[in-house]
């Protein structure tokens, strides 16, 4: 049961809180592969008890995003880029569901969020740090994800497409721009708020398979 001191003042769980920030820290590589997580110095940045951030710890750990060693510690795990192609063999066969699902809804309570996207993809420059454009990427398709209201396929990706995007960020520097491949994010958006579930499903495919063909082409 949450009590009303574990609970931020946004009715957020501390929990959720500290796992979200480090999720983030650790998918871009802020916290980087190897390097120890500092429990004590975190939980004060952060604002948060040991016990809320060990929690969020075991569900990272569950991610597969920090691994805990027996009178160790806890460190962030290493990039593996040999994951990629399984992490793509999974992918190809989810996200294509996923975007037939939230065709089928026409975007569902998203569909405004989705039209946004549709407009701020416009001024997207491919002057923007890779950084940003990641954090973009990653944000519109927790978007689709959360349509298909199938909670086991949206958690499924969004880890698979944080593992994926951290693998992107390890070899940014000899990967070209992201910029192109959000902007294919376009035509997906506009068959799923049109209601084409067929030509969703399609376009879900191939945006995965552009991803898989650049971060192999780099290897």
């Amino acid at each position: 049961m949450t009590t009303l001191h574990n609970v931020g003042a946004n009715g957020e769980s501390l929990s959720s809180r500290a796992y979200r920030i480090l999720l983030d820290r650790l998918i871009m590589l802020d916290i980087q592969p190897g390097e120890p997580i500092m429990e004590k110095q975190l939980a004060e940045e952060m604002g948060v008890g040991r016990t809320p951030l060990r929690e969020a710890l075991k569900r990272l750990e569950s991610d597969h995003l920090v691994v805990t060693y027996p009178r160790r510690g806890t460190f962030a795990s290493q990039v593996d880029v040999t994951e990629l192609a399984h992490v793509s063999e999974i992918r190809q066969a989810l996200e294509p569901l996923a975007a037939r699902r939230a065709a089928e809804a026409q975007g569902g309570a998203m569909r405004e969020q989705l039209l946004a996207v549709l407009v701020n993809i416009k001024s997207l420059s491919p002057n923007q740090s890779q950084r940003d454009l990641l954090s973009y990427d990653l944000s519109v398709h927790r978007m689709i994800y959360s349509v298909t209201q199938n909670e086991h396929l949206s958690e499924t990706l969004i880890r698979l497409d944080n593992i994926a995007t951290r693998i992107w960020a390890a070899l940014s520097d000899r990967l070209p721009s992201l910029h192109e491949h959000i902007l294919d994010h376009t035509q997906l958006i506009k068959h799923i708020v049109a209601g084409r579930p067929d030509a969703a499903e399609r376009s879900a495919a191939q945006h995965v398979e552009n991803f898989y063909s650049m971060v192999r082409g780099a290897l």
